[in-house]
C-alpha cells in the first residue's frame, strides 16, 4: 500500500491520539493522586489539555497558514514524542500539570492543521476525507482507554514509556510527510489579524463553529454524567465502558459515510448545512431521552443514537467550515473551530454539573440538550439571515 500523505496524516492521527489519550486514561487521575491530589487538583490537571487547546489553536493554524502546514506538523509530532518522558520526571502535582498541559499543545496545534492539510488537498472528497481522518484519531481515542489500563499493571512508567513510543511512532511518520504546499514569500503571507477577522466576518463559519460548540458542550455532559446515570440503573462499570465503547466504534464506523453523503449534498448550495442542522437537533433529542432510558440496552441504543446523531452533523460542519474559508487562511478557520469545540467540551461538565446539583442526572442531559437546541436554533438563523433574502 503505497504512503500518501493522507494515509501518512491518518497514521501519524491514529498515534498521536492514541498517545495523549493513554497518558489520561486511565492512568492521569491515578497518578495525580498518588502525588498528593485532591479532588481539586485531579480537576484541574484534567483540564489542562483543553485549556492548552484554546490557547494554541489559533495560533497555531495562523502560523501553519503563515509558514506552512508541514512545518507546524512536524512541531507538533515533536512535543507528542517528548511530552510522555516529562511524565517519567514529575515528583509533583505542579510538575504533572506542566506535562499536561505541554501535551495539550501538541493536540492543540496537531489537529487543526492537519484537518487543513486535508481540506486543501481533497476539495471534491472533503468531507468524506475529514471524516476518515476523524475516524483514525477516533480509533486511538477506543484503544488507548484499554492499552493504558493493561499497561498500567506495569506501574505509571510502562504507561507513559508506551506513550512515549506512540508519540515517537507519530513523529517519524510526520517527517516522511512530502513538503504539503510552497512556502509563501513574505509580502504574500496574509496578515493574521486580518484573516481572523475575515474569518469571523463569515457568517457561516460563525455559524459552523457555534453549532459544533454546541455539540461538544452536549457531549461533555454526556461523557461526564452517563457514568452516573448507568450506576442509578444499577449497571457494573464495566457495562458503564461498553456502552461507551460502542457509541465510539459507531461514530469511528460512519463518520467516512457521513462526509461523502455531504459532498453530494454539497452540490446543492444548502446542502451541508441542511446535514449539519438536522444532525445537531437529533444529537439534542437523543441526549434529552437518555434519562428515560430504562436499562443497558435503552442507555446503548439512546447512546449509539446520540454518537450517530453527532456524526452526521460534525462530517458536514467541519467540511462546510472549510469550505468558507479561503485556502490562505484555512488553518486559521479549522484553529477557531477547535478551539471553539474546546471550550464548549469543556463548558459542558460544568454547567451538566450545576444542573445535576438542581435536578439530578436528569438535568445535567436537559442542561447539555438545552444549549445545543439553542445553538442550532442560533446558528440556523445566523445563515438564514446571510442568505439572499433572508431576514435583517
Amino acid at each position: 500500500m503505497t504512503a500518501t500523505p493522507f494515509r501518512l496524516l491518518c497514521a501519524a492521527g491514529f498515534l498521536a491520539i492514541l498517545s495523549t489519550t493513554m497518558a489520561k486514561n486511565p492512568a492521569l487521575p491515578l497518578f495525580a493522586a498518588s502525588l498528593g491530589a485532591g479532588p481539586e487538583g485531579v480537576g484541574l490537571v484534567s483540564a489542562l489539555s483543553p485549556l492548552a487547546g484554546v490557547l494554541a489553536g489559533i495560533p497555531g493554524g495562523l502560523c501553519a497558514d503563515a509558514f506552512g502546514r508541514r512545518r507546524m506538523l512536524l512541531g507538533s509530532s515533536v512535543v507528542f514524542a517528548t511530552a510522555p518522558l516529562a511524565y517519567l520526571l514529575v515528583d509533583s502535582v505542579a510538575g504533572l500539570a506542566l506535562a499536561r498541559f505541554y501535551h495539550g499543545l501538541a493536540t492543540g496545534v496537531f489537529m487543526p492543521v492537519a484537518q487543513a492539510a486535508v481540506a486543501d488537498a481533497c476539495a471534491v472528497t472533503r468531507g468524506e476525507r475529514l471524516g476518515a481522518f476523524s475516524s483514525a484519531t477516533l480509533a486511538g481515542r477506543f484503544l488507548a482507554p484499554t492499552l493504558g489500563g493493561l499497561a498500567l499493571g506495569g506501574g505509571f512508567a510502562a504507561v507513559y514509556g508506551l506513550c512515549a513510543l506512540a508519540g515517537i511512532g507519530a513523529m517519524l511518520l510526520t517527517f516522511r510527510l512530502p513538503p504539503l504546499e510552497e512556502r509563501s514569500a513574505a509580502a504574500c503571507r496574509p496578515r493574521a489579524l486580518d484573516g481572523l477577522r475575515e474569518l469571523l466576518a463569515s457568517p457561516g463559519i460563525r455559524a459552523g463553529c457555534l453549532l459544533e460548540a454546541g455539540i461538544l458542550f452536549a457531549y461533555g455532559a454526556f461523557e461526564a454524567f452517563l457514568p452516573l446515570l448507568c450506576l442509578e440503573r444499577g449497571l457494573p462499570a464495566w457495562m458503564t465502558g461498553l456502552v461507551f465503547s460502542a457509541q465510539i466504534l459507531a461514530v469511528a464506523l460512519t463518520k467516512p459515510f457521513f462526509g461523502r453523503l455531504s459532498d453530494r449534498l454539497s452540490r446543492d448550495g444548502a446542502g451541508r448545512p441542511a446535514q449539519m442542522l438536522a444532525g445537531a437537533a437529533l444529537t439534542a433529542l437523543s441526549c434529552a431521552a437518555l434519562p428515560l432510558a430504562p436499562g443497558l440496552w435503552g442507555l446503548s441504543a439512546l447512546s449509539v443514537a446520540l454518537g450517530l446523531s453527532l456524526s452526521v452533523a460534525t462530517s458536514a460542519s467541519t467540511a462546510y467550515v472549510a469550505d468558507l474559508a479561503r485556502r490562505e487562511h484555512r488553518g486559521a478557520a479549522m484553529g477557531v473551530l477547535g478551539s471553539v469545540m474546546d471550550v464548549g467540551h469543556s463548558a459542558g461538565p460544568l454547567a451538566a454539573g450545576a444542573a445535576a446539583a438542581l435536578a439530578g442526572s436528569a438535568g445535567a442531559f436537559a442542561a447539555g440538550a438545552a444549549v445545543l437546541a439553542a445553538a442550532t436554533l442560533a446558528a440556523w438563523r445566523i445563515r438564514r439571515r446571510a442568505l439572499p433574502g433572508g431576514s435583517p
